[in-house]
């Protein structure tokens, strides 16, 4: 079965960036214009744009618009770099577990810092953000690539959250391993939690799925460990927004319960992510800031047009959770898949 539809979540047009407003999703699709960096950096904020890989490409963009506005009232290159600091700083304040957020920017300071006239490094900029973006889908692919050949010919795959192309500037990581799979022939079919409280799974997997044909069964999330009893599930693959030096990983909050969950029936739990989302600077999950987001996303629906909840409910909403490297059995890489990681295995493999 091959691809029924090309899915990009940004369009760069030199002067503005589009963005498909994740939140309208699926019902809707609209895209957002961003002609200014703080318009990007709401874009994050807002969930317009969500998935570690997409906000590193998008915040990269950002930076462009920042620059090329900056450019217009610098009064020297000393000025014009002093205010893209800023505006690199301002993106980065925007989320604080996804690691490919920081990485993206770390390459655009690099650009800066590398000197030249104003119109020179403006130019270098954009063509670094259109970089970043072209080179996380070839990432993608072979993420996909590698990913595919650990499944058999038949496989019955539950995934977490939304790891796809909206997630991605294309193509996607864990779900770009099942893409791949689709494509090389095998038989796929996808279970999709919802992925309570934001429901990416419900609302923008499944309709990925839905674009290209990709079977797939929706489950809400506390479903998960009777599927696994009854033996309908063959592996579990899933994204990631930040991976420690042992191999702790940090990815949307539910991960952490059906990995526990995957062990306990003997279940293959993959990550599937691409380099740049390994922080080899802190030793475990334990140094992993967890985003606390918005109580309104817990005792509301998603389209916030009624509440579930009791006015005054105490909530407690972390966006994402860490998964300990001895519940993985392996993550899956553009340059490869590291198998029971722990930090000997991944020090080595960064190494190669």
């Amino acid at each position: 079965m091959g691809r029924i539809k090309d899915i990009r979540p940004l369009k760069w047009t030199e002067e503005v960036l589009l963005l498909i407003d994740q939140r309208k999703l699926p019902l809707q699709e609209e895209w957002v214009e961003c002609k200014s960096y703080e318009d990007v950096a709401k874009a994050i904020e807002d969930m317009v744009v969500r998935g570690a890989p997409a906000i590193g490409v998008v915040a990269a963009y950002g930076v462009v618009l920042g620059a090329k506005e900056a450019a217009k009232s610098s009064e020297n290159l000393m000025d014009f770099k002093a205010r893209v600091e800023l505006i690199i700083n301002r993106l980065a304040a925007t989320r604080p577990t996804a690691v490919n957020l920081f990485w993206a920017l770390k390459r655009m300071r690099r650009i800066l810092e590398a000197g030249g006239n104003i119109e020179d490094v403006v130019a270098a900029l954009e063509t670094e953000a259109i970089n970043i973006e072209r080179q996380d889908v070839e990432t993608n692919k072979k993420i996909g690539f590698f990913g595919a050949e650990l499944l058999s010919s038949k496989e019955v795959i539950l995934t977490h959250c939304n790891t796809g192309a909206l997630a991605t500037a294309g193509y996607g990581t864990a779900l770009g391993v099942i893409r791949a799979a689709v494509e090389n022939g095998k038989d796929v079919t996808v279970y999709v939690d919802e992925t309570r409280p934001y429901l990416q799974g419900a609302r923008l997997t499944a309709w990925e799925l839905q674009q290209e044909g990709i079977p797939y069964y929706l489950i809400t999330d506390n479903m998960a460990g009777w599927f696994m009893s009854l033996g309908e599930i063959t592996c579990v693959i899933v994204g990631a927004d930040r991976i420690a030096r042992n191999g702790d990983t940090a990815n949307k909050i539910g991960t952490y319960s059906l990995s526990v969950l995957a062990k306990e029936h003997g279940i293959p739990f993959y990550i599937a992510a691409p380099t740049s989302t390994f922080d080899l600077s802190i030793s475990s999950g334990k140094e992993i800031p967890i985003e606390e987001r918005s109580a309104d996303e817990v005792v509301f629906c998603h389209c916030k047009d009624c509440r579930i909840a009791p006015y005054g409910a105490k909530v407690k909403n972390p966006a994402f959770d860490v998964t300990p490297h001895e519940n993985i059995t392996g993550i899956i890489t553009e340059k490869g898949v590291i198998h029971s990681p722990d930090e000997k295995k991944i020090l080595e493999f960064f190494r190669e």
